[in-house]
């Protein structure tokens, strides 16, 4: 054990503080006297400043850019109300339990990232690395979209009083350019005509070469914009999202706002019933497909940010008995409402350009990377004082990208973090800015002018469909079937004094492992050439990337079964059957820090020796 040169600690002696004095083995130290503030030091998790910052962190990173524009495209893509349906099934049953769990079980261990699922299930750490390789591919993609939409705002402002992209009197603009009212985005009568708004975003904003294996030159204006973005992201975090409380309220709100106020210019257009029948109208021979049962699953876990180690990381910021169930069932609620109220946004005003055209609502939708910058512009362009419209609508769009962004890289770095907190914990700041400049600068491929191509292949592969499903449904197993639904209902009510109904068990065990595995089969099965629009497909090696991108966080999960099963000293079925016992380092539940003192060792100056309940039996 320990021999004190200074016998006392806080006028305490080692028996009162709990350390055994009787033992044959000796560490002697300078020790000196703590006080019991010192006991909270710099290497303890900090936590929020304000019970109210967890339910706007929690809306903030799951109300985004998707809620927008990928549930309205879905939801007219898979016969309107058909989609609204298997969309409700998979969140009761599969999206509000695991967004339940993930919050639950970070707020319970106090941890995120790397180890989270490894304390639950050593042999599935995999799950960790390979959540903590989505996000960080995530992390840079997602900011793209904040770059063009920053570009966006500052154009809306550059030809006033009129749009720049409402004429085909620019420099961009090509001889097939129109502006005529015609059907919105669909040319299948016009040759090769495109509309203002597709010229402007894909000759001006991107100014697209012919392919992947084309990147271009620097597009030097979304270069800047890239880099107010992640300046904005940076001071954002720098100092931790838990002490970004007031900035987190203002990023969750505001989107909701400006988008009430979109509702209610758009439900009184003429021809806006038109759309909302759509919207909410269901082709029931649609339901008898697999398409909008993959594309209401995946939409879930698109919108409610799982899998990607935020929600965990947020929950574990939470005090040890905070009800974060009610939490979890706001925020939940509040994104579906977004969602839903989105898309009667999206529809109503859909609806009022097929009443002028006199035309069906279908044919006003055009889907891709750029559905939000190639559609929204021209449906804002047909609302008088577009300008002002614009400008409010694009700075929303920016709030939605940001406030998701900030919370997925604090989840990164935080995981981080977490796997090394006597190293980095202190430095954060620093870290905060070597990880925000390295997904900077790996993302400037995706500002050239084949950027688009890098970006749709990293969206496609790299933090959506296979690569998300395989994490979520190990990470169900890990804590639904190996640590036990039991064992974990009894942590919720340890935490929170909640006995929940066997309902949340069933999905746990069940529902939401069996909808994840489907979902994977169908869309291992129905893998199609990856396109641009209609007419590109990606060359094979490009697509032979993507799936390396896929595997790269796959492979973690097998790859850790393996590594753990041959290196450990037993023999591989023992190694095995050891796996799968939890092995929680720290336990919440525990109030520790009464018995627990730091004590600098004189010859060392960069280790500390920490006494909790499983000292003394480390060392008998």
């Amino acid at each position: 054990m320990i021999e004190f040169n200074d016998k006392k600690i806080n006028n305490k002696t080692p028996e009162e503080i709990g350390l055994d004095s009787s033992t044959s083995q000796i560490v002697t130290c300078d020790c000196i006297e703590i006080s019991e503030a010192s006991l909270n030091n710099d290497n303890e998790r900090a936590g929020w400043e304000n019970k109210f910052d967890f339910l706007f962190s929690c809306i903030s990173v799951s109300v985004g850019l998707g809620n927008i524009w990928r549930f309205p495209y879905l939801c007219y893509k898979n016969g309107g109300g058909a989609f609204i349906i298997t969309y409700s099934i998979a969140m009761i049953f599969c999206g509000i339990p695991i967004f339940f769990q993930e919050v639950a079980i970070g707020q319970y261990l106090g941890t995120s990232g790397i180890n989270l699922i490894g304390q639950l299930c050593p042999i599935l750490q995999g799950v960790g690395y390979a959540t903590m390789t989505i996000v960080f591919f995530l992390n840079i993609y997602y900011c793209i979209i904040i770059a063009w939409t920053i570009f966006y705002l500052i154009s809306t402002f550059s030809q006033l009083p009129n749009l720049p992209w409402s004429n085909c009197k620019n420099y961009w603009n090509t001889d097939n350019c129109y502006t005529l009212n015609i059907s919105l985005l669909n040319t299948n009568n016009n040759g090769n005509h495109t509309s203002s708004v597709e010229e402007y975003w894909e000759r001006r904003v991107l100014n697209v070469t012919n392919g992947i294996d084309n990147i271009g030159k620097i597009q030097w204006e979304l270069l800047t914009c890239l880099t107010i973005g992640w300046i904005i992201i940076y001071l954002i975090i720098r100092r931790g999202i838990h002490q970004s409380g007031k900035i987190i309220w203002f990023t969750a709100l505001f989107p909701n706002f400006v988008l009430i106020i979109l509702l209610i210019r758009a439900v009184t257009l003429k021809g806006a019933i038109i759309g909302i029948k759509y919207y909410i109208t269901p082709k029931w021979e649609v339901l008898l497909t697999s398409e909008p049962w993959i594309d209401g699953a995946t939409q879930i876990f698109f919108a409610y940010s799982i899998g990607t180690g935020a929600l965990p990381a947020l929950g574990s910021f939470n005090k040890f008995h905070h009800n974060s169930f009610k939490d979890a069932m706001i925020t939940c609620i509040v994104n579906t409402l977004t969602c839903l109220v989105a898309g009667c946004v999206t529809f109503s005003i859909l609806g009022h350009i097929a009443h002028e055209q006199n035309t069906d609502v279908s044919s006003v939708v055009k889907s891709g990377p750029g559905l939000v910058f190639s559609t929204y512009p021209q449906v804002i362009s047909k609302i008088p004082g577009s300008p002002i419209w614009a400008g409010i609508f694009f700075f929303m769009l920016i709030m939605l990208g940001i406030d998701s962004e900030f919370c997925t890289v604090e989840a990164f770095i935080t995981g981080i973090i977490d796997n090394w907190p006597n190293i980095l914990r202190q430095q954060r700041n620093k870290f905060t800015l070597i990880i925000c400049c390295l997904m900077f600068i790996l993302g400037i491929p995706m500002v050239t002018q084949g950027g688009v191509y890098i970006f749709q292949l990293m969206d496609t592969y790299s933090a959506s469909g296979i690569s998300i499903l395989w994490v979520c449904f190990f990470q169900t197993i890990a804590i639904s079937w190996i640590f036990g639904t039991k064992q974990f209902t009894n942590c919720i009510y340890k935490m929170m004094g909640i006995e929940l109904s066997k309902f949340w068990s069933f999905c746990w065990l069940i529902f939401a492992p069996v909808i994840m595995i489907c979902i994977f089969i169908f869309q291992c099965i129905e893998l199609k050439p990856l396109k641009y629009g209609d007419f590109y497909e990606y060359p094979i090696w490009s697509q032979v990337i993507g799936y390396l991108i896929s595997l790269s966080s796959m492979i973690w999960i097998p790859g850790y079964v393996i590594y753990y099963v041959t290196t450990e000293p037993q023999s591989i079925k023992k190694n095995f059957l050891k796996g799968l016992k939890a092995n929680i380092s720290k336990s919440r539940g525990k109030d520790s820090s009464k018995n627990k003192i730091i004590i600098p060792i004189s010859e060392s100056n960069d280790e500390l020796i920490t006494h909790n309940h499983s000292f003394s039996s480390q060392h008998k």
